[in-house]
């Protein structure tokens, strides 16, 4: 951290940021910098798409919390959701030569069904539908697409001006939705200790 910071003092570079760091370091990184009256990151380049939402568990409500920008990679899954790939068919790219990232793949053929039902609605793109989620998500910043080609790259741009209804954000988020790991869903709970509260099981059991 202190040799980011003396980049910024340097002038070599006006932001620092960081890269696929789990939250407790990226906190960690915030806690040295603060003690040391050091630049701090003002940003993290994350994984993050409807086909890997882990990031939602701890890094987003971290970002929330301290004020972090998110430039999210590979918004299509590496091209999983792009509508190449389905059931049916394994797709061509990148992906089928490469299978990364990593994801369940059954769960993100049911993520890519729906994507087609709403892209079909809006007479748009499997991708642009996926990235208008991803941008739907008022902590992103941006994203960072992968177009080989021109054409690629305009279908791409073209999710900028597709707004997603009420109604297709919870369907995309009831298809996408990962459980939630411990703590977490004692959290969901509630508690009869705070005020006003009370836990209730059913609420863990739905998640």
């Amino acid at each position: 951290m202190r040799a980011l910071d003396d980049l910024v003092r340097q002038g070599k570079v006006r932001y620092i940021g960081c890269s696929n760091l789990p939250a407790w370091e990226l906190m960690k990184a915030l806690g040295v910098s603060r003690a040391k009256n050091l630049h701090s990151f003002k940003t993290t380049q994350s994984f993050y798409s409807l086909a890997g939402r882990e990031l939602e568990r701890d890094t987003i409500p971290l970002l929330n919390d301290q004020g972090l920008g998110l430039l999210v990679w590979s918004p299509l899954a590496g091209g999983f959701l792009s509508g190449k790939f389905t059931r049916k068919g394994k797709g061509s790219g990148r992906r089928a030569a490469f299978d990364f990232p990593p994801i369940d793949k059954e769960r993100g053929y049911d993520i890519v069904d729906a994507l087609a039902a709403i892209a079909k609605a809006h007479k748009a793109s499997v991708a642009q539908i996926a990235l208008a989620w991803v941008l739907a998500n008022k902590t992103v910043t941006s994203v960072i697409i992968g177009a080989r080609k021109m054409e690629q790259l305009e279908d791409n741009l073209g999710a900028v001006d597709i707004e997603l209804s009420a109604k297709e954000l919870t369907q995309l988020d009831a298809v996408s939705r990962l459980p939630l790991p411990y703590p977490l869903w004692m959290e969901s709970m509630g508690s009869d200790r705070r005020p006003g509260e009370a836990r209730s099981f059913d609420a863990a059991r739905q998640k």
